[in-house]
């Protein structure tokens, strides 16, 4: 079996955080996610894996966002949800037994620093492409919470984008 490629692409700010400290991302509203290839990175995953805040967030939007499966990282049902939405404990492990044996081959990880710490935890975070915003938040929710374990990674692409910001992908350095 092909071992599956877990990508995350997300937004931080230059500290590290990738919301306020009450959830709110605001400060990204002048930096289009277009630019930033999203739509390149949605087009060419099979799945996604998600946190149950960042699902919280999403669902909140006029329209849904995904039109491919997505897996719900929580411990609490989720009522009314959307076509193709899944819910799964938090035994990560299992997830990514699942995932490939289902056909999925490039899962994109969606979701808070949670979920990136337990996946680079078993080993299951491959690519990390990110926005990186010009901002100092200095206070709100990081992307690697304390206990993240160490990754060491290569940089891939690097490329600045309007308004200072840089949009970056790493790739784990193999074994």
């Amino acid at each position: 079996m092909i071992e599956p490629v877990w990508h995350c692409h997300l937004a931080m700010s230059l500290d590290g955080k990738i919301a306020r400290s009450d959830g709110s991302f605001d400060w990204l509203l002048p930096y289009p996610p277009q630019e930033f290839d999203i739509d390149d990175y949605h087009g060419g995953i099979d799945a996604v894996v998600m946190g149950r805040a960042t699902y919280e967030i999403e669902r909140a939007m006029p329209e849904w966002p995904h039109s491919k499966p997505v897996f719900v990282v929580t411990g609490r049902p989720i009522e009314a949800a959307p076509p193709l939405v899944e819910v799964r404990s938090g035994d990560l492990l299992a997830i990514a037994d699942e995932l490939p044996k289902r056909g999925y081959r490039k899962i994109g990880v969606e979701g808070g620093g949670q979920l990136v710490r337990g996946l680079i935890a078993i080993g299951k975070l491959d690519v990390l492409e990110m926005a990186i915003i010009p901002l100092v938040l200095g206070d709100g929710i990081p992307l690697f919470p304390a206990g993240t374990p160490e990754l060491p990674l290569d940089l891939v692409k690097c490329k600045p984008k309007s308004g200072g910001a840089l949009h970056v992908v790493y790739r784990r350095q193999s074994r």
